[in-house]
């Protein structure tokens, strides 16, 4: 043993580490050991090697070995409960055997420990489970995620979220899902979901709709690490997985600069182009070269080859939005929402002038899904402001700030009224 620091404060952060990057692996190769039907078992023993690591640490010293000493927790629960059901008894040696070579120093090969979280999210995902639940359930199982932080996340209520894990645990008991890799004929329709649930995350944490933060880094980098575990996998790194993992892993280079130091939001325009992690955006490309093997245009190819050209840009006036316009009529083809319009609207009007965005917008204005969706009048807002109609500005600023929306983007649109002066009857 070795003791933390006087104060014993590095050591829940240290825990919450070590859970992080351990919890997804433990619960996954437990479930897949016990059986779907135990998936609470699995979470709950893991659990508690979590709070006795927080009990006993901060006095005994953190062990040499962390990660082995809570897979050894979690296994010893896992037995106790084992041997108190007769019918899981034939389980006990396949545990002891799985969880055997981490305590003599001598982890599970990287692959292995990837197929057992990999198939645990095709399990999370499985297009039986409602598509609301899946980001949930992988989030508990696979992200090591509380039920209070996803509640946080998706400004959801505890309760609702507990209830809709519940049901989709109840669902996969009922169905009795294999904890398995799909079938080669199955891939194709199965992966959509999984890349499908990991971008929803990702959005989330990116650009919540409420709340006090605009972005979740914590969400962010979940999201990062579960494109990353499917596109390095040989069996489902297919190009659109690729694609997906370089569209998150660009948009995540600009994440530094998004907001200023006080948590204010910062336009594309205005933010320091230095910040920008080079590394992620090196990968990013590098991912998004990779997607292009086998020919497939995806929607992910389209939105990373946008964020590549924003990436690849010296400055906000040096953007090809040529490209970047041709990229979202191609995305149009593919995907015609609502959202994806109001983008290529801004796109347009950096080519031919806030008028054409305006007609453009005025397009999809009535679109319900676009009927509280602050973005939409806060675009209009600034185009008229660009014409100089400041009094058509503030009106659309103001409807803007009557939707619901994150606190740092709630001070951006209460700051651009402001600073139209008294023309602004709100």
């Amino acid at each position: 043993m070795h003791m933390p620091d006087s104060d014993g404060a590095p050591v829940p952060e240290l825990v919450e580490h070590l859970f992080r990057r351990q919890a997804g692996q433990m619960i996954s190769t437990l479930t897949r050991i016990l059986g779907a039907r135990n998936m609470d078992l699995a979470e709950e023993v893991v659990q508690e090697a979590l709070l006795k690591a927080l009990q006993l640490w901060p006095f005994r010293g953190v062990p040499e070995n962390p990660a082995a000493w809570l897979i050894q927790v979690a296994k010893n629960r896992a037995l106790d409960h084992l041997r108190r059901h007769s019918t899981l008894a034939s389980k006990t040696a396949e545990l002891q055997k799985e969880f055997a070579p981490p305590l003599d120093h001598h982890p599970r090969p990287a692959g292995a420990l990837a197929d057992d979280e990999l198939a645990m999210m095709f399990m999370c995902c499985h297009p039986a489970i409602p598509r609301e639940s899946r980001v949930a359930l992988t989030l508990k199982t696979v992200g090591g995620f509380g039920v209070r932080e996803i509640a946080r996340a998706f400004l959801s209520l505890e309760p609702a979220v507990a209830q809709r894990l519940v049901r989709a645990k109840r669902l996969i008991r009922d169905a009795n899902l294999p904890i398995e890799m799909p079938q080669p004929g199955e891939l194709p329709g199965r992966i959509e979901s999984v890349l499908e649930t990991i971008y929803l995350l990702f959005n989330e944490g990116y650009s919540a709709l409420e709340g006090e933060w605009l972005v979740r880094d914590d969400l962010c980098e979940e999201a990062v690490r579960l494109a990353s575990l499917v596109a390095n996998h040989p069996y489902t790194g297919t190009p659109k997985a690729h694609a997906l993992l370089a569209l998150l892993l660009l948009q995540s280079a600009r994440l530094p600069a998004r907001t200023s130091s006080r948590g204010d939001l910062l336009l594309l325009r205005d933010q320091d182009r230095t910040l920008w992690d080079r590394d992620l955006i090196f990968e990013g490309l590098r991912r998004l070269a990779s997607s292009e093997a086998g020919g497939e245009i995806s929607e992910y190819h389209l939105q990373a080859g946008i964020a590549a050209a924003h990436a690849l840009a010296a400055s906000y006036a040096e953007t090809d939005w040529e490209q970047i316009l041709s990229l979202y009529d191609r995305l149009m083809e593919i995907n015609p929402s609502p959202v994806v319009a109001l983008n290529r609207a801004v796109a347009l009007s950096q080519l031919r002038g806030p008028e054409a965005g305006i007609h453009a917008i005025e397009e999809i204005v009535d679109h319900p899904a676009l009927q509280r969706y602050p973005l939409l009048p806060a675009t209009l807002a600034e185009l008229w402001e660009e014409l100089g109609d400041r009094e058509k500005a503030a009106s659309y600023y103001a409807a803007a700030l009557s939707f619901p929306c994150t606190e740092p983007v709630r001070r951006f649109l209460d700051g651009r009224l402001a600073a139209l002066g008294p023309c602004n009857s709100r």
